[in-house]
């Protein structure tokens, strides 16, 4: 596998090690040139000096091949965003990735198409929530191409859903249960499943049905 990587901070140089250890082929574009220098001096070649959003840079770098995938992970959300557009609209790379630094950017990469994103920021706040629920419902997964996520519910004594059989609890359009655990063992759920305290449910649905789903299933 060919890979190209935007970005030779902490996270794009131990991308690098990591896929060459791997036995993969790599090649790492960085700017700066005091960092440069020290990426040169322990890849080679494999580094490439430039900016990643000027076409000249890139092209030098080998993207017209194209490589299997472009990853983009600048301190720059605005550059990772033009990589990726670059690299899969002129040069028809099959994959990108990039880093979104600000969660806040986030809506950018949807709107343009530009999947998977990685959020450090989002990904440790899942962890807390996960760790420390504080509003009953938990984010797992994010499936943005198909516009659906995953969420996990426990349910509580006093809980609206507590004691129904899923047939008669009015889930929000656009949503579905798709497994109960009980007593450390997964279910498949049916209607006549009632639910207890102590389950753990795993729920697929559309982004922005969260507060419903938590107002059916989780006492607030």
């Amino acid at each position: 596998m060919y890979v190209l990587i935007a970005g030779g901070g902490k996270v794009g140089s131990n991308l690098a090690r990591t896929l060459i250890r791997a036995g993969h082929e790599v090649t790492l574009i960085e700017q700066r040139g005091s960092r440069f220098d020290q990426l040169e001096a322990e890849l080679e070649h494999q580094a490439h000096k430039g900016d990643a959003t000027e076409l000249f840079v890139l092209e030098r770098a080998g993207i017209e091949r194209p490589p299997d995938i472009v990853v983009a992970v600048t301190g720059d959300d605005e550059d990772n965003v033009v990589i990726c557009q670059l690299a899969r609209d002129r040069y028809g790379v099959p994959n990108v990735i990039a880093r979104v630094n600000d969660p806040r950017n986030q809506p950018y990469f949807d709107l343009l198409g530009i999947a998977p994103t990685v959020s450090a920021t989002a990904a440790i706040m899942g962890l807390i929530e996960h760790e420390v629920p504080e509003h009953g419902l938990i984010h797992l997964l994010e499936l943005r191409k198909e516009n659906l996520e995953i969420v996990e519910i426990t349910v509580g004594d006093k809980d609206g859903c507590t004691g129904k059989k899923i047939g008669q609890v009015a889930l929000p359009e656009g949503s579905r249960l798709i497994s109960v655990v009980r007593a450390g063992k997964a279910e498949m759920p049916d209607d006549s499943m009632r639910l207890e305290s102590g389950d753990s449910i795993l729920a697929i649905l559309e982004p922005g049905k969260e507060d419903e789903l938590r107002r059916v299933l989780v006492r607030e």
